[in-house]
């Protein structure tokens, strides 16, 4: 399989190496680094070709790096049924750039670039239709990146004297994750049965 993989790579980079930055294979996975400007020709390309024929978007994806001046990585998942092969692209992007929809190739990219929007905040340019997917209108932030606060940052309650749903900032009723790691016996007043013999060895020592 790796030898297939490692042909397929070399394949597609001879024939787009425009689009391919680099690739690799590794734990029988291939994985091409591609230009964000490329994102739409390489798709393409990967459908089209009579060697790939990567008919299904399987994911679209993103990973935050905030130390990186690239700060996310895009990813996208193709599966080949016709010659039994997947395939990864990975896109690295600054936190300012949009990235093409590839919807116009698979319709299906629709509702997975909503949800990378709405998690990560990434915008595809040429989307039909970029709005939030899984958070509530209204919804501050984007809860997959690092930076975001694992409280959020408001709350909903239902108020029954306005008899709505209304928005809050977030309060926290004790003191957040201050946790202690005291284990029961830790500071006990008391010996346990057998406790005596450890200190009898630690005095011998």
């Amino acid at each position: 399989m790796s030898e297939a993989l490692n042909q397929l790579g070399a394949h597609i980079e001879m024939k787009r190496a425009d689009c391919v930055l680099s690739w690799d294979v590794t734990n029988g996975e291939l994985t091409l680094n591609i230009a964000p400007t490329s994102i739409v020709g390489i798709v393409e390309f990967l459908k089209t070709d009579a060697s790939c024929k990567f008919s299904s978007l399987v994911d679209i994806t993103a990973v935050d790096y905030p130390e990186r001046a690239k700060r996310f990585d895009v990813v996208y998942h193709f599966l080949s049924m016709y010659q039994n092969h997947r395939i990864r692209l990975r896109v690295a992007i600054r936190e300012e750039d949009m990235v093409a929809s590839i919807t116009d190739i698979h319709p299906s990219a629709n509702w997975f670039e909503r949800e990378v929007f709405d998690m990560f905040g990434i915008l595809f340019s040429g989307h039909p239709d970029l709005r939030r997917i899984l958070t509530d209108y209204g919804f501050r932030g984007h809860p997959l990146r690092k930076d975001f606060p694992t409280t959020g940052y408001t709350e909903v309650r239902y108020d029954e004297v306005q008899k709505r749903v209304i928005y809050e900032p977030v309060k926290l009723v004790q003191e957040y994750r201050q946790f202690d790691f005291m284990s029961p016996w830790e500071g006990a007043k008391y010996i346990l049965p057998g406790d005596e013999k450890s200190d009898d060895k630690e005095a011998k020592k």
